[in-house]
């Protein structure tokens, strides 16, 4: 079991970054993929998730409406867009598989990619 988190960097206010999580060792279609971050100082927080199928997804209120999670089920992908960042998106940033393909509880994680925001 693998997952392999890319895509950060550093930004500034307002820009954009994409998140990609690669996903190896299970069945693609089968897990729900959530991202989660963690801010220095701070407890890790959930972002966003997507269901074993893509077709649903779930945001926290902090990011609605700037960031999207999508997955490409045949590459066993899923991305994280995140527009419209701001400093306070700073933190590293985690994707995690729930292997029972709810969204519920996250048994592996990836080993995060940072994101800074400056502004």
């Amino acid at each position: 079991v693998q997952l392999q988190a890319s895509g950060g960097g550093s930004v500034q206010a307002e820009g954009s970054l994409r998140l990609s999580c690669v996903v190896s060792g299970f069945a693609s279609g089968t897990i729900a993929v959530g991202w989660f971050r963690r801010a220095p100082g701070k407890d890790r927080e959930f972002v966003a998730s997507v269901n074993r199928g893509g077709d649903r997804t779930y945001n926290t209120d902090f990011v609605e409406g700037r960031f999207a999670i999508s997955r490409d089920i045949g590459k066993n992908t899923v991305h994280l867009q995140m527009n419209s960042l701001k400093p306070e998106d700073s933190a590293i940033y985690y994707c995690a598989v729930d292997s029972n393909g709810l969204g519920e509880v996250y048994h592996y994680w990836g080993q995060g990619t940072l994101v800074t925001v400056s502004s």
